[in-house]
């Protein structure tokens, strides 16, 4: 199982002119390609009078499956440059359809290549970009009398706090990268003496801004 991922922030578009032609860019997350294929006509029925609706996609944990589209555009002149905009950031799971309102001046192989490139990577800038962080779960139970040294400890090392509960003791959900667990639970166990009790709760998917 992948540990992290990059992913856009959300579904999106974005709208650059270059020489009179409007270029749209749509963006989705997608799981599957049912779902990329189902946004794609979305976007052409939304944008039937367009002049072209190319796209491309790239799905799956090992990114598997990539498809590119011209859709009538010289080959290799608008799908295959979105697909390598979505390569290049590094992003999995996401679909992008460049819609193209021709404004009357021809922009020759070089300059579709540039606009079609450049319109993706516009459109993922605007969105912005998240890594999807595999996380572990752990509830930490503490006496009331160290809890306030553990609340503090977590603050201090911004750590994703889940929830808290006070019963007879102090239960706190908190969730660590996976591969920072172990070195988690040996430092929380040293900073209370033992006095702690840690169970795992399983793994989950947690999302933080990504900068380059």
């Amino acid at each position: 199982m992948i540990n992290e991922n990059l992913t856009i922030k959300s579904n999106g578009t974005n709208k650059i002119i270059i020489k009179k032609s409007i270029f749209i860019a749509s963006l989705a997350r997608v799981q599957n390609e049912n779902e990329a294929k189902n946004f794609i006509n979305e976007i052409n029925r939304e944008h039937n009078k367009a002049t072209h609706n190319c796209y491309a996609y790239m799905i799956g944990d090992d990114d598997h499956i990539q498809r590119a589209s011209d859709n009538g555009e010289p080959s290799g002149t608008a799908g295959v440059p979105i697909l390598e905009a979505i390569k290049k950031n590094n992003l999995h799971n996401v679909v992008i359809v460049v819609t193209r309102y021709f404004g009357g001046i021809k922009l020759g192989a070089g300059g579709l290549i540039r606009a079609y490139s450049n319109s993706a990577s516009e459109g993922i800038k605007k969105i912005g970009i998240v890594n999807k962080v595999l996380q572990k779960k752990l509830k930490l139970s503490v006496s009331y009398p160290n809890y306030n040294k553990l609340e503090y400890y977590l603050s201090q090392n911004n750590i994703l706090l889940l929830e808290t509960n006070y019963s007879n003791q102090v239960d706190i959900m908190v969730s660590i990268d996976n591969a920072k667990v172990e070195h988690f639970k040996q430092s929380v166990i040293d900073l209370l003496n033992n006095q702690i009790t840690i169970n795992e709760q399983g793994n989950q998917f947690i999302e933080v801004d990504f900068t380059k």
